[in-house]
């Protein structure tokens, strides 16, 4: 097992590449479900199968060389109805991850020759996303810097240095001597220097300790064209995405023209940060470290797979599209290069996570190509009265936990009793039952229901705490879930 070691390990990536790769090598797939259930409640086999995924990443990178780029990604379909948890696995993961993520739905893309987003735009969002966060990554490493440069741009143009005396003109033939045999002319430059460099360091600790954030200074920004991004970029419903890559190469081309503007310190310190964050990181090793990540690392969750898959060999109709976007979706996800405005990127070794919730349709509808490229299928559970009860203490963004912050923002407390909290979840899970099953985003809207009144009469009613019990809740919400007409607006 000597190839687990040494440089062959990580082949040719960069150095920050290799570092995101180490963090990795400490996420073992049970401390990726245990991450995972700090906010998701149940589905233990898709927790399983996304960290077996993860994992397998970094074990594809361990491999030896001729064998890594015969590994395939474990594509992964996570069926279950809607407000199980299927989007916050995948949302959660690339977070835990620190990979490029984009999350996209397949209801919007079209087949070729109709009007709408071309299935390669997932992966040009994938790298757009990449490459805010590799510049995130620089701008952190540079921060300190940065932040001492526009402090010294900002005292320049809160305390301008002194202008040096113009020396006298000559009439034509004579010389002109400057400094008398005192040097008194120089005394009183260096005094005004002296006088400049002490005033300054006055000001640099008023500046560091925040209390000039609203003095007002001018300073120099440039302007961008707006309308010729709109128009050249093919922004709006029905626009060309590749013709975005054009706008961006005139914009390069046409200098940007600069503009004075009065502005706060405040608001000068952001404008000038991003000038000397542009000048501290060189863009071009962004985008390449990016693209490796992307190819690498990057993670597509594909939402609503089910809304492109549709009964094979029905022919016309509204849903004429469905087969064709698959076809179109097939090279993707098989792996193919795409152009993006940084280059061109292949995608043989980016994971899908597709998701949907098939009520209508079943995964068996889609082709058998795009069916064999997600070899991974993982049901959902639906949530019962038990997991939704869980989930409105458990996770660490658990709905009281939000409703209380909320609360507490005007000073008050929120103190709801373990039986109120039992009652929520038997009322969400019975209107479930009646009604369309949403999941957990039931337990939304019941709280907010339950509280409406509360949080309209907060900011008047002082700092006296909220006490929700049982029979608050049963008072509240017995309207609601005892009428069937208020019921299906409502809830």
């Amino acid at each position: 097992m000597g190839f687990l070691a040494g440089p062959l390990a990580f082949g040719m990536a960069s150095k920050r590449t290799e570092q995101t790769l180490a963090r990795l090598a400490d996420l073992t797939p049970r401390k990726i479900v245990a991450e995972l259930d700090r906010y998701i409640v149940g589905q233990g086999d898709a927790k399983k199968a996304v960290a077996i995924a993860l994992r397998n990443r970094w074990r594809r990178q361990r491999a030896p060389e001729p064998i890594r780029n015969e590994i395939a990604p474990n594509n992964i379909i996570l069926i279950g109805p809607t407000g199980v948890g299927k989007t916050e696995i995948a949302r959660r993961l690339a977070k835990l991850a620190g990979a490029p993520f984009v999350k996209v739905e397949a209801s919007k893309f079209t087949e070729v020759g109709y009007v709408g987003r071309d299935v390669e735009g997932m992966v040009r969002d994938l790298v757009e996303s990449a490459v805010d966060m590799v510049r995130n990554e620089r701008e952190t490493e540079v921060e300190d810097l940065a932040n001492d440069k526009v402090d010294e741009r900002i005292l320049d143009l809160l305390l301008p240095a002194p202008a040096e005396p113009a020396a006298p003109k000559a009439a034509e033939g004579e010389r002109v001597f400057v400094a008398s045999a005192e040097g008194a002319v120089s005394q009183e430059q260096e005094a005004a220097k002296e006088r400049h460099k002490r005033t300054r360091e006055k000001l640099k600790q008023l500046l560091l300790d925040g209390q000039l954030e609203q003095r007002e200074v001018e300073i120099e920004v440039a302007q961008t064209s707006p309308q010729l991004l709109d128009v050249a970029g093919g922004q709006g419903p029905g626009g060309n995405e590749g013709m975005g890559n054009i706008g961006d190469m005139l914009a390069e081309l046409i200098p940007r023209k600069k503009k004075k503007r009065t502005v706060t310190v405040a608001d000068a310190r952001r404008l000038l940060l991003d000038e000397e964050f542009d000048k501290l990181i060189n863009f071009d090793d962004v985008v390449t470290d990016a693209m490796e990540r992307v190819e690498t690392l990057g993670i597509v969750f594909l939402d609503e797979i089910d809304k492109i898959a549709g009964a094979r060999g029905e022919a016309g109709g509204p849903d004429v599209s469905r087969e064709g976007v698959q076809r179109d979706l097939l090279p993707i996800v098989e792996g193919s290069n795409v152009q993006t405005k940084h280059g061109m990127v292949k995608t043989d070794h980016v994971l899908f996570i597709a998701a949907g919730a098939f009520h209508v349709s079943k995964p068996s509808d889609l082709i058998p190509e795009l069916q064999g490229r997600f070899p991974i299928r993982v049901e959902l559970k639906p949530l019962t009265e038990a997991d939704l009860l869980r989930i409105m203490t458990e996770p660490e963004n658990a709905l009281t936990k939000q409703y209380a912050a909320l609360i507490a923002a005007e000073g008050a407390a929120l103190e709801i009793t373990p039986d109120a909290i039992a009652e929520i979840a038997r009322t969400a899970a019975q209107v479930n039952s009646r009604m369309e099953n949403i999941g957990a985003r039931r337990l939304h809207t019941v709280m907010t229901t339950l509280l409406e009144d509360v949080m309209y009469e907060l900011p008047d009613r002082g700092t006296e705490p909220v006490k929700i019990d049982a029979r608050v809740v049963r008072e509240r919400l017995k309207a609601i879930a005892e009428d069937e007409d208020l019921r299906k607006y409502i809830l």
